[in-house]
């Protein structure tokens, strides 16, 4: 069931603090509204590319917690934000100026994206941007500003060549500075393009904009800025230029044919152990979660007119799904409100007057279920329904919502595969983990392929075998599998966990899709509990922390694995979407930009370098190339990510800690325009995700072979 997606008032600063990129008096038109206006039902859900009107708006959405998938971009001075959004809130922010310009996915294209992969499967096997205004242009300067290019690349994918700069102006403080870039070709073709300013959390970084189309390599590139600064001349550099060994005839690959639930991945591991017996282990990892359960719930009277929301204390699988509750009207005069449960029904019989009038409240019944029958129930009265008359209403079914009828309604042990040939600590140790947001599901894919990848080669790839003789493996498929079980069979863009721990009104049904903790912002370092940014005390925030660090399972259980194995020295979570690679610091302080502390010189360089490498070889499957302004720390080329486990794992364990965020946008020839593929793609696009990002991470391995290699020799 899909209930309708509210803003939410932010207790805090909501995941992004707003970036501003702005370039005034750009000549570039705004981008051409689609063909036929983008338009959903009022409660239709869906994930949507929105050209926002202003940057007011976007703080206005950033504030009210908005569901934003990843940092809002510059097209042509426009600002583009990816938004989870019902056909209610679209229709209020094209009323306010805003432009849908793709639909990147349906609420119901993950459910049917996952049915067309199995049906395949079956077939095979048996912040943000600040837009100019209108006709805007800079005034005379009265001093020359000094350019510096701080990045200038290149690269080639399916037949495109593109080029990405990043230049920063000493007039930081200016907001009105233009800066144009100018390229020429090896064979004399010349162009241009504007960059846009960003700022981060109030401080200016730098003037970038989107990898730009040119004819052939670039050769030389210079940028201009309105206040009569023009940068050195650059040699724009290839990106990565940096490749993986070719692979072996006969390395085998493509073991990933559907998209796969926690059910099959719990499968897929216990086959995995069973057939490669000598080089894996499974090990339980020790704080069970929820599981795929909820509270009993349902409305006693109507919310449109009053009513009282009644829950079971226990879970709806515990016998509670199904009991009925109603009120009652004793027909006598001058009667008490009483509250009584038998053969699973909660009557509640409301009180009378002289005249026999019911006269009892919406709280007043709130509060006798509460008072009567606290081991079995809790009430609260709805939103708008404070002070009201009760109705006579029921009886009504309570239960807890969930249609998934082949997922177990128990607690879940989480599960970590282990490979290597030696399997005692002795080896350098990877982990790679993913689906720590339930929606991403083309993560595990990545993961899972790696796996197969690795021990399917073992026996008959020397340097496979060698990679497993060196290096000691760590896989958790899934992180969150209530939140991932609750995404594929309830509401498909679910983030977080199962975890309600929502009070008052809060707990009422119509939040049910908002409900629970995002994992990924509640570890310990950099958390929100500590005053960094980008997680919220909210708890129906898609970015809320929890009630305390480590409050949740799932998070405990990836820290728990890290510290029972302190051979553990490089680690990569897997997320999706938008085609980022990434590193610490990933958290700050929004007072000045204060991010946590940056690696040293030698790490960063390894951080970097590494990063070529493993780009790299995700580029070798299909091309796919990993923008150069979007490889870096998450505080810098993301947002601030408070309470992430890559912050964790990295200063606390002293692990090298990565991110992958799969899923990069694509290329669209006919539009000129990169286009978003969404959490939860068609197959065919999910697939070969799984299959580049698989090669980045056997990439890591050789990485971390090499670093421990280097190690022992130094």
């Amino acid at each position: 069931m899909i209930v309708r997606r509210r803003w939410t008032a932010a207790a805090t600063t909501a995941i992004l603090i707003s970036a501003v990129l702005s370039h005034p008096g750009s000549a570039a038109a705004a981008p051409a509204a689609p063909a036929s206006p983008i338009t959903l039902t009022a409660t239709e859900t869906a994930l949507v590319r929105v050209q926002l009107r202003d940057q007011a708006q976007l703080d206005r959405l950033v504030a009210a917690g908005a569901d934003l998938a990843n940092r809002p971009r510059a097209r042509d001075g426009r600002i583009l934000a990816d938004l989870v959004l019902t056909g209610t809130q679209l229709a209020e922010l094209t009323a306010q100026g805003a432009t849908a310009v793709q639909v990147v996915q349906r609420a119901g294209d993950g459910t049917r994206n996952y049915a067309d992969s199995v049906r395949a499967a079956q077939a095979r096997t048996t912040a943000g941007l600040r837009a100019p205004a209108a006709g805007q242009r800079t005034t005379a300067a009265a001093a020359v500003d000094t350019l510096q290019v701080q990045q200038a690349y290149w690269w080639t994918t399916g037949g495109q060549t593109f080029l990405q700069a990043q230049v920063a102006t000493t007039a930081t403080d200016d907001p009105d500075v233009e800066i144009t870039v100018s390229w020429r070709t090896a064979d004399g073709a010349t162009g241009s393009f504007p960059l846009y300013r960003f700022e981060d959390s109030g401080e200016y970084q730098y003037h970038y904009n989107l990898p730009q189309p040119v004819p052939t390599r670039p050769v030389q590139l210079t940028a201009t800025s309105s206040l009569g600064g023009v940068s050195r001349v650059v040699t724009p550099a290839l990106w990565p230029n940096v490749s993986p060994p070719p692979l072996p005839a006969g390395y085998q690959k493509d073991f990933i044919d559907a998209y796969l639930t926690p059910i099959d991945i719990q499968a897929r591991i216990k086959r995995l152990a069973r057939q490669y017996r000598d080089l894996v282990d499974v090990i339980d990892l020790p704080n069970r979660t929820q599981g795929y359960r909820r509270n009993a719930a349902g409305y006693l009277g109507d919310p449109a007119v009053a009513a009282v929301v009644v829950e079971s204390v226990r879970f709806g699988d515990q016998n509670m799904n199904g009991v009925q509750v109603r009120t009652v009207d004793p027909g006598r005069a001058n009667r008490p409100l009483t509250v009584n449960y038998r053969d699973r029904v909660l009557t509640v019989s409301l009180a009378t007057d002289t005249a026999g009038k019911t006269v009892s409240t919406t709280d007043e019944v709130a509060a006798a279920i509460n008072a009567r029958q606290p081991e079995r129930f809790r009430a609260t009265v709805e939103d708008g329904s404070a002070g009201l008359p009760m109705p006579v209403a029921g009886p009504t079914r309570i239960d807890d919502g969930l249609q998934g009828t082949e997922v177990p309604a128990r607690p879940w042990t989480v599960q970590a595969l282990r490979l290597g040939v030696h399997r005692d600590g002795s080896r350098v140790g990877v982990l790679a983990y993913s689906q720590e947001h339930a929606r991403e599901w083309a993560t595990p894919l990545v993961t899972l392929e790696f796996a197969e990848r690795m021990l399917a080669n073992a026996r008959t790839d020397p340097a496979t075998r060698e990679l497993l003789e060196q290096v000691d493996i760590f896989v958790i498929p899934t992180v969150n599998p209530d939140g991932a079980n609750y995404s594929f069979n309830d509401f498909n863009f679910q983030r977080k966990n199962l975890v309600n721990h929502c009070t008052g009104a809060a707990r009422d049904p119509k939040n049910r899709t908002s409900w629970g903790v995002d994992i990924n912002r509640n570890y310990t370092v950099g958390s929100y509990f500590d005053g960094y940014v980008g997680a919220s005390a909210n708890c129906l925030s898609g970015n809320y922390a929890g009630t305390a660090e480590l409050s949740e399972a799932e998070s405990s259980n990836v820290i728990a694995l890290a510290k029972d194995h302190p051979n553990i020295k490089f680690a990569m979570n897997v997320h999706s979407y938008g085609g980022y690679f990434m590193w610490p610091p990933g958290a700050y302080r929004a007072d000045g930009r204060i991010t946590l502390p940056r690696p040293s010189i030698d790490e960063s360089t390894l951080f970097l370098n590494s990063a070529r490498r493993i780009v790299g070889a995700i580029a070798q499957e299909r091309g796919t190339v990993t923008w150069p302004s979007q490889t870096g720390p998450v505080a810098d080329v993301l947002y601030s990510a408070a309470g992430n486990s890559a912050d964790q794992l990295y200063y606390e364990l002293g692990i090298f800690a990565w991110d992958f965020e799969v899923g990069n946008d694509r290329w669209n020839p006919a539009t000129n325009q990169w286009e978003g593929v969404g959490f939860q793609p068609p197959f065919d696009e999910a697939h070969g995700e799984s299959q580049e990002y698989a090669g980045g991470l056997v990439e890591m391995v050789r990485v971390a072979r090499d670093y421990a290699a280097a190690e022992s020799a130094g």
